[in-house]
């Protein structure tokens, strides 16, 4: 059961994100962004920067208040969970685990605060799960790198005021010659080649992402050098917890739309969701996102508990981003042809919810790593 404190902090975000998310949220799809005033707002509510001591300017809570947190956030607008859930899980974790204390006064102050988004630029086009296979190079030069090579399916590289980069600096030592950089999106140097026409989230834009010879002080360096896989790795524990969150969040949307509708359809002289056909798909769907959610909220517990979790959160994923589309899919069937219309919210919430099986990891490189661990 949750504690106090996160009942309360998940009442919070309920509430906001109900009012003043949700009514709005069809409207962001549409502009293909949001109002940089609304991240102050998040911020305000400690969103962006939910495990973060207070130091920094963080909330200071646990990974159970963020899993709540973004499942709340997620139930009324996936695509900005996900720029949430990338903000906390990958840039700002990232950040505290592996960066200076320099590098953290410089950049978390702005990022805690929602006046900065960070974008992870890891994955390549020839280069997802497999990221040995990385050809973007950083070239060490006298005083920093330069950097050179290109990123794709890069979350916020838009928006994005900085952008933590993995790139080769040393071609021959496979894994071992990957480092972390720190970017600032304002350098010559760094430019979008193209803004991804996706089939959901179109408010959290995905870019391509280029860099041309662009120089990065030594100071910008993410960690030792050569250590940039496994540093991307372990913030992917984290990682996957928010993707598992945000995807019962959505699952969690599109099952009150299917039973509000259910119980006010009437058919053969009787609400709908008094038919068995109606009501026992109905009753499939609310226990597999029950144990969806259960999940989730075991990884955190273990996350907090300072546990290795990499294969809990994996499973939290896989089970989880693959109930959401199952549960979303039986919300839009039990209301026949008006759940495929857009004014009833389960179109978008299909759309967006069909990716969180691919990033951060698909499927079967979850089934992958559980394999692994067994």
């Amino acid at each position: 059961m949750p504690t106090e404190t996160q009942t309360a902090v998940r009442d919070a975000v309920r509430s906001f994100a109900q009012e003043q998310i949700r009514p709005n949220s069809m409207a962001y799809e549409a502009a293909g962004g949001y109002p940089p005033a609304l991240f102050a707002e998040l911020a305000e509510l400690g969103l962006m920067g939910m495990t973060a001591p207070e130091a920094v300017g963080g909330a200071g809570l646990d990974y159970g208040s963020y899993a709540l947190a973004l499942i709340e956030l997620a139930a009324a607008d996936g695509a900005l969970s996900t720029i949430v859930s990338i903000q906390n899980s990958l840039i700002v974790t990232g950040l505290l685990k592996d960066g200076t204390p320099e590098q953290q006064a410089r950049f978390l102050p702005d990022l805690v605060a929602g006046r900065m988004i960070g974008a992870f630029a890891l994955t390549e086009s020839d280069a997802g799960s497999d990221a040995a296979a990385m050809r973007t190079r950083a070239r060490k030069v006298d005083g920093g790198y330069r950097l050179d090579g290109a990123k794709q399916f890069i979350t916020s590289g838009k928006i994005a005021g900085l952008a933590v980069v993995y790139a080769v600096t040393d071609p021959t030592a496979g894994r071992r010659g990957i480092t972390g950089f720190l970017v600032p999106t304002d350098r010559p140097g760094y430019s979008v080649d193209k803004v991804e026409h996706k089939l959901g989230q179109a408010a959290s834009d995905t870019c391509a992402i280029r860099f041309d010879d662009l120089f990065l002080e030594d100071d910008l360096r993410l960690g030792a050098e050569g250590a940039g896989y496994g540093i991307a790795l372990s913030n992917l524990e984290a990682g996957r917890i928010g993707i598992a969150a945000q995807s019962v969040g959505m699952a969690q949307a599109a099952l009150d739309i299917a039973v509000a509708y259910a119980k006010d359809r009437r058919s053969f002289g009787q609400a709908i969701i008094q038919h068995q056909a109606v009501g026992f798909r109905l009753a499939s769907l609310a226990t597999s996102l029950e144990a969806a959610r259960h999940l989730v909220l075991a990884a955190a517990a273990a996350k907090d508990a300072g546990e290795p979790c990499l294969t809990l959160a994996s499973m939290a994923k896989l089970f989880a981003s693959e109930t959401a589309e199952t549960v979303v899919s039986g919300a839009i069937q039990t209301l026949g042809g008006y759940g495929y219309l857009e004014e009833y919210g389960l179109a978008k919430i299909y759309r967006d919810v069909r990716v969180c099986q691919i990033y951060e990891g698909t499927s079967d490189i979850q089934r992958l790593v559980i394999a692994r661990s067994l």
